[in-house]
């Protein structure tokens, strides 16, 4: 910008809140510098010209209407975070769902609890719809905590993961894909597989979900969700 006189520019900083410490002739006595309290150096040459210099200049250069010098390069875009959201699908087995959630989060995973997250007034439904879409990943903890056989076949009789949890299985194979949704499975004791799709991710694990870790975090790492496995 043209035009500046050292009296415009000083009343235009103070109007601005700007405090000057020290002013005077530019060292090669080409116009009149200014020293502003916050690091900003403000040199208006007897041409009518202002140029802008020290730290934090952005807000002196927006209020006396100085552009970046074209010299100056933008530093590079900061690459985007992966998606560290995790949904977790859970029974009755609290103690298990607990070490889970907190074992993720040790690795720098952001859990999704169902009943943790606020409802907003939404039905179960709704809130695992607005869940999925925020999810990279999916990790469903399948325990035996019911029973069930064909009917009139009592013989068949075997432990089951809750129906829920089969539902919301289904509910993030359809948003995530197969290769995103692993399920730890808990094979203590004789107990059938919440779903006979070929493909999917089983993990078992006997007492605790700690025995899993490895080969969970391997999965995770693999999509694109990095966990530094030397941790694990």
């Amino acid at each position: 910008m043209s035009g500046w006189t050292p009296e415009n520019v000083r009343d235009t900083l103070q109007a601005n809140g700007i405090g000057i410490k020290t002013e005077g002739r530019t060292g090669n006595d080409l116009g009149t510098e200014f020293r502003c309290d916050d690091g900003q150096i403000v040199q208006v040459y007897d041409t009518g010209k202002v140029s802008v210099q020290g730290k934090n200049q952005e807000a002196v250069r927006q209020i006396l209407g100085v552009a970046q010098p074209l010299s100056v390069v933008a530093a590079p875009a900061a690459k985007p975070q992966a998606n560290r959201n995790v949904f977790v699908v859970y029974g009755h087995d609290s103690d298990a769902r607990n070490e889970l959630e907190a074992m993720l989060r040790r690795w720098g995973l952001n859990a999704l609890i169902l009943d943790q997250l606020t409802s907003g007034g939404q039905t179960i439904i709704e809130k695992l719809e607005s869940v999925r879409q925020e999810a990279n990943f999916a990790v469903i903890l399948a325990t035996p905590d019911d029973q069930g056989h064909r009917a009139n076949h009592p013989e068949e009789l075997a432990y089951r993961a809750r129906q829920n949890v089969v539902l919301e299985l289904g509910m993030m194979l359809s948003v995530l894909g197969r290769d995103r949704v692993a399920i730890l499975m808990k094979d203590q004791v004789a107990m059938e597989r919440p779903s006979d799709i070929q493909g999917l991710i089983y993990i078992p694990f006997k007492e605790k979900i700690s025995e899993c870790a490895l080969q969970l975090a391997k999965e995770i790492d693999a999509k694109g969700i990095p966990i530094d496995l030397k941790k694990v």
